[in-house]
């Protein structure tokens, strides 16, 4: 099986620079993607809401969550109005969104296990 794990994020978020720094310590290959750069991918989106749900990807705590107005928050009470939002601004989504080769999908700050 392979070692390298796909890792979508910003660059200069410091949960991802941290997740990236940890993987890379316990000898994972990291394939880093850039949201900023590269956007959502509609089809990867569809593949992380099924693995870890709509509401835990959507990241309400931060800076970008917070900039919208009431109206534009209180607009996403699902998967589709979710999609629509974090495919239209990117930092709404929680990072980072690490692709195991396993197939596995994780958000957030995840332990890590050495590759050996």
């Amino acid at each position: 099986m392979s070692s390298t794990a796909v890792v979508w994020g910003i660059p200069n978020c410091d949960t991802v620079k941290k997740m990236r720094a940890a993987l890379a310590e316990a000898g994972w290959t990291v394939d880093f993607r850039d949201f900023k750069k590269l956007g959502v991918p509609s089809e990867r989106l569809a593949a992380w809401m099924a693995a870890v749900g709509w509401e835990r990807l959507l990241n309400r705590q931060g800076t970008t969550w917070k900039k919208l107005s009431p109206a534009e928050q209180a607009a996403v009470v699902d998967a589709a109005s979710a999609a629509v939002l974090m495919q239209a601004q990117a930092s709404v989504v929680k990072r980072p969104v690490i692709e195991w080769p396993d197939g596995r999908i994780t958000v957030g700050t995840v332990p890590v296990s050495r590759v050996d």
